[in-house]
């Protein structure tokens, strides 16, 4: 995503909080929240550069991630009734298989991503508790536990490393409150622009193949949420 589209997101939302926290400077709710969501995690995993290829992949040759569902928690701190900054925790696990003149190949084997993600919200209360929302921010891609699949390996590749990048994330979504109890129902849509380079190795030490990968997921989650 272009920087640029990032700071005029940020500066709207910073301007969003100056109007917005007089207005609503006597609020009773709480400034914390906590939701606990099911999360479908849909990376792309298309590869957009070789580096280096001293195997000989086919011309054409492409890949792609496969999609997962996990659950996730958020928490969610509000500087204001309509201004808050939200992080998650989740796992993913992934495998990377050929596309064309790969196709069915494994490529990389249980890749687990951990998307550290701190976004800055606006809120907009509507009547009957209903307040969708906003929210842009930097997220962290790790990468745990990846191999090798069988493709890659009957090639040499003894190992394989996934690099963790910085990259961004804008997010929309809304709570639906509950009545007076603090609990409430979320729905939310958060789209990555984050990408990664797959270092293959041989037994020797040798790279043998780098790629870049297009990740840019999407994480769709719903679930409940508690606010104190």
């Amino acid at each position: 995503m272009k920087t640029f589209h990032l700071a005029a997101i940020g500066a709207t939302l910073a301007s969003a909080a100056l109007v917005a926290a007089p207005a609503h400077a006597g609020s009773t709710e709480g400034k914390w929240q906590i939701k606990v969501l099911g999360s479908a995690v849909l990376p792309d995993g298309k590869i957009s550069r070789v580096d280096k290829d001293l195997i000989g992949l086919p011309a054409g040759s492409q890949t792609k991630a496969n999609n997962n569902g996990v659950p996730t928690l958020a928490v969610e701190y509000f500087f204001t009734p309509n201004i808050s900054a939200e992080t998650i925790c989740c796992t993913s696990s992934h495998h990377v298989t050929g596309a064309g003149p790969l196709a069915g190949a494994a490529i990389v084997d249980h890749a687990v991503l951990i998307p550290a993600t701190l976004t800055l919200k606006y809120h907009l209360p509507l009547a009957g508790g209903i307040k969708p929302y906003i929210g842009a921010g930097p997220a962290l891609y790790l990468w745990l536990g990846e191999r090798p699949g069988a493709a890659a390996a009957g090639l040499g590749a003894a190992r394989v490393r996934l690099s963790n990048e910085v990259g961004a994330a804008v997010q929309g979504g809304v709570d639906i409150a509950l009545g007076k109890s603090g609990y409430g129902l979320s729905l939310d849509a958060k789209k990555y622009w984050v990408n990664t380079t797959a270092h293959f190795t041989t037994a020797g030490g040798v790279e043998a193949l780098t790629t870049r990968h297009k990740i840019n997921a999407w994480i769709l989650s719903a679930g409940v949420s508690y606010r104190f």
